[in-house]
Order: C-alpha cells, then sequence, then structure tokens
C-alpha cells in the first residue's frame, strides 16, 4: 500500500484525530479543574475579611500609609491569616505571601476580624528614605542672578517764594516835625498878647 493511500483511508484520519483528542485530553481535564486562591479561602483560626465597597484596599509592609510601602491589595471579601495589630489598633497584621515575611499590615477600618482577639505585633523597621541629592551652591550661583535695583532719582522740591512786602503808613500816621499842640498853644498865646495891647492903646 503506498503512502498516499494509506493517507486518504479511512483507518489513517480515524488514528489521526484519536491522536490529536487524546493529547489534548489532559491539557482539557487540568484546565477545568477548580483552583482555589488562598485569598479567597476561610484560613480558619483568627483572620480578617475584607469588608470595604472598594473593589480592593492595599496592604503595605507597616502600620502607616505615609512611610511604609504598599506589597500588594486584596480584593473585596477576602480572607487573610491574622497575627497581630498595631498598638493603637488601626492596622491588622496578616498573612501575605510576597511581602517581607510574608506579612503584611492593612487598615483595620476596612477589614472585620474573626476568630478572637489579636496581640499587638511589633512593627517593622521604617524603611529608609531615598538620599536627598545635594546641589553645590557654587553651581547654583552660576545660574542665579539677583536683579540689583535702581535708585530712582529723588525729588527736589523747589526752594520756597519768598514774598517781599511792602507796608505803607497811613498819611493821619505822619510825624510832624512841630505837634499841633504846640502850634495850638502859641497861637493861643500870640492873640492873648494882642488882644491886651489893643486894649492898652484904647484906654490912653
Amino acid at each position: 500500500m503506498s503512502r498516499n493511500t494509506f493517507l486518504g483511508s479511512p483507518h489513517s484520519l480515524f488514528l489521526m484525530f484519536a491522536i490529536v483528542w487524546l493529547g489534548l485530553f489532559p491539557f482539557r481535564v487540568a484546565a477545568q479543574e477548580p483552583t482555589a486562591t488562598p485569598s479567597t479561602v476561610d484560613p480558619g483560626g483568627t483572620y480578617i475579611t475584607v469588608i470595604t465597597e472598594e473593589p480592593q484596599i492595599n496592604v503595605r509592609m507597616g502600620p502607616g500609609s505615609t512611610i511604609y510601602p504598599i506589597v500588594g491589595t486584596l480584593p473585596r471579601g477576602a480572607f487573610a491569616r491574622a497575627f497581630g495589630r498595631s498598638p493603637g489598633g488601626d492596622w491588622i497584621q496578616i498573612e501575605y505571601a510576597g511581602a517581607p515575611n510574608n506579612r503584611g499590615w492593612v487598615y483595620s477600618p476596612l477589614v472585620e476580624v474573626t476568630g478572637g482577639t489579636l496581640p499587638v505585633a511589633e512593627p517593622p523597621p521604617t524603611p529608609v528614605p531615598p538620599a536627598t541629592p545635594t546641589l553645590d551652591p557654587t553651581l547654583i550661583a552660576q545660574f542665579s542672578h539677583i536683579p540689583t535695583a535702581t535708585r530712582l532719582p529723588t525729588f527736589t522740591p523747589p526752594a520756597p517764594i519768598v514774598a517781599t512786602v511792602f507796608t505803607f503808613k497811613p498819611a493821619s500816621e505822619k510825624t510832624d516835625p512841630v505837634p499841633k499842640a504846640v502850634i495850638l498853644m502859641v497861637m493861643a498865646l500870640l492873640g492873648t498878647v494882642t488882644l491886651a495891647v489893643s486894649f492898652l492903646f484904647r484906654r490912653n
């Protein structure tokens, strides 16, 4: 039987279909097997349940949102084994794969603790912040230019105008060389003498 005749026969087609089907069957079975993630399975003992209305919450390296970085997330409704709490009770230490020592911290108002009372857990060391680059003051001085203030000319007021005031005395206030009273007295004396002399001449 030639090769072309074998490939074209019904037996060969059935055999090829069976090989392909058997080769894919294990993968199909494995794909249909249900898988379970630790975050959605009740771990038993003391554990937390994510109860927030948000789709997920952050898992941090320590009990603080400003000094500890985020190491992962938990979806709404997820479970995680709980080990302790922060001194103030604001943060819960949980089991979280991928975090340092497989321990992470979640904010307590976003979860519900079930199964017992949690002891106070020691927080991890505060991560060292990245070094702040220092700038060379000499280099900064080369690019920073502070404009010098130009002093505006000051206004000098002109000298005050001095008005020359001329005073005039009224005519009535002019002083005569001989007072009028003296003139009147002399005229009265002369009139008296004249009257006396004329009187004497009339009697003679």
